[in-house]
C-alpha cells in the first residue's frame, strides 16, 4: 500500500512540473518576496492545522536560514501567538484570528501567505480581505480549485490534487523553492553540499 501512496505523491509532482501557469506564478510569488524584503518589508503567513505547520515551516526557513548563513528576513507564522490566538478566539470568534493580526501587522507592500488546502477556510479568507485592505500582496497556497480564496488572491498557488496530504506535500515543495530562489537572489549562490 505505501507503493500506491508513493506514485500518487510522484503523480501530483508530475503535474505541478507539467503546468508552465502555475510555476510562473509561483516566480511571480517570488518576485514579490523579493521586492518585499528590499523595501524593508515582511512576509506573513497564516494556516489551520497542517497548514499552519507548513506556515511555521515556511517563515522559519526564510527569517532563520535556508542554505545561507545569512541575515534573518522578516517572516512569520501568525499563529505562534497562542495567547493572542487564544483571546481573538474566546473574545471575537476563531474567524477573526488572523484578520485582526494581520490589521494590525501588515502594511502595504507586505506580502501574505493564505495556506488553506480547501481555500474556504473562514479565518483565512478574513485575513485576505485584511490583508488587501492594508495594500498587501495575497499569495494563495490552495488544491486544485483554489476555493473561495481564489478571486481575492493576486497569486494562486493551487496544487492539482483534491487529497489533502498530497496538496501540502505540493505547498512544501513550491515553498522551498520559493525560499530557496529569495535566499539566492538576495544573498547569492548556496555553496554546493
Amino acid at each position: 500500500m505505501p507503493r500506491a501512496r508513493i506514485e500518487a505523491a510522484i503523480a501530483v509532482k508530475q503535474a505541478i512540473l507539467r503546468d508552465a501557469d502555475l510555476l510562473d506564478r509561483l516566480d511571480r510569488a517570488t518576485a514579490a518576496c523579493i521586492a518585499t524584503f528590499r523595501a524593508g518589508g515582511k512576509v506573513l503567513f497564516c494556516g489551520n492545522g497542517g497548514s499552519a505547520a507548513d506556515a511555521q515551516h515556511l517563515a522559519a526557513e526564510l527569517s532563520g536560514r535556508f542554505y545561507l548563513d545569512r541575515p534573518p528576513l522578516f517572516a512569520e507564522a501568525m499563529h505562534v501567538n497562542t495567547s493572542f490566538l487564544t483571546a481573538v478566539a474566546n473574545d471575537y470568534g476563531y474567524d477573526h484570528a488572523f484578520s485582526r493580526l494581520t490589521t494590525a501587522m501588515a502594511r502595504p507592500g507586505d506580502v501574505v501567505f493564505l495556506l488553506s488546502t480547501s481555500g474556504n477556510s473562514r479565518n483565512v479568507l478574513a485575513a485576505a480581505v485584511a490583508g488587501k485592505r492594508a495594500g498587501c500582496t495575497l499569495v494563495a497556497f490552495t488544491g486544485a480549485g483554489g476555493g473561495e480564496l481564489g478571486p481575492l488572491v493576486d497569486v494562486l498557488i493551487n496544487i492539482p490534487s483534491h487529497d489533502t496530504p498530497r496538496i501540502q506535500e505540493g505547498h512544501l515543495l513550491l515553498g522551498h523553492i520559493l525560499c530557496e530562489d529569495v535566499e539566492r537572489e538576495l544573498f547569492g549562490t548556496p555553496l554546493p553540499s
